[in-house]
């Protein structure tokens, strides 16, 4: 008789996964740098570098996962709309600005902000969608989407790298709210 491990060894990686990135954020955010050697990560995580060069391919791969780790679990996709998710996104953004600063300055910025434009992406294609139905052919919608994503995004990185401390989330939703209202993508109620 033979035990399938498969599930046992499943947990230890998604444990081990989860351990590495809490230290990514702690340390990057700690340091104000991403620039953290791969034996401190895996030191602070409890598990050897052999294992995190096993899940990611270097360090800033480990440092992109993680951030977008922390995204996934901490913004809400489809809960809210309106007002309500842009402000939602600039208080994620402002209470882990060290982290997204440190990675946005440093050799990762690319790689983080595709992924950070891959992950909010189709919730602005529902928008998108819903503004312009079938008036725009789908691969328009897809593109104005990620214009809108990266745009938004552009404005969410010059905000946390140059605004003073403390940086005020409601300021910078404003604004965005306002470039939505003038798009005609958020109704005036939600202004």
């Amino acid at each position: 008789m033979s035990i399938d491990t498969t599930d046992g060894r499943e947990l230890r990686a998604v444990r081990s996964r989860a351990a590495l990135f809490a230290a990514a954020v702690e340390l990057v955010s700690g340091r104000g740098s991403a620039n953290v050697p791969v034996t401190d990560l895996a030191e602070a995580a409890g598990v050897s570098r052999q294992l995190v060069y096993l899940h990611f391919a270097d360090r800033d791969a480990l440092l992109v996962a993680a951030a977008i780790d922390l995204a996934r679990r901490e913004l809400v996709f489809g809960e809210e709309s309106g007002r309500a998710a842009v402000l939602a996104t600039a208080r994620h953004f402002a209470a882990h600005r060290a982290f997204y600063r440190a990675l946005l300055t440093g050799p990762c910025a690319f790689a983080l902000t595709t992924a950070l434009t891959d992950l909010l992406a189709p919730g602005n294609r529902q928008v998108i969608r819903a503004l312009f139905g079938d008036q725009v052919p789908a691969a328009t919608a897809d593109d104005l989407a990620v214009f809108v994503t990266g745009g938004a995004g552009a404005l969410i990185n010059a905000w946390l790298l140059s605004d003073e401390d403390p940086l005020d989330p409601e300021k910078l939703t404003d604004r965005l709210v306002r470039l939505m209202h003038t798009f005609g993508g958020l109704p005036e109620g939600d202004r």
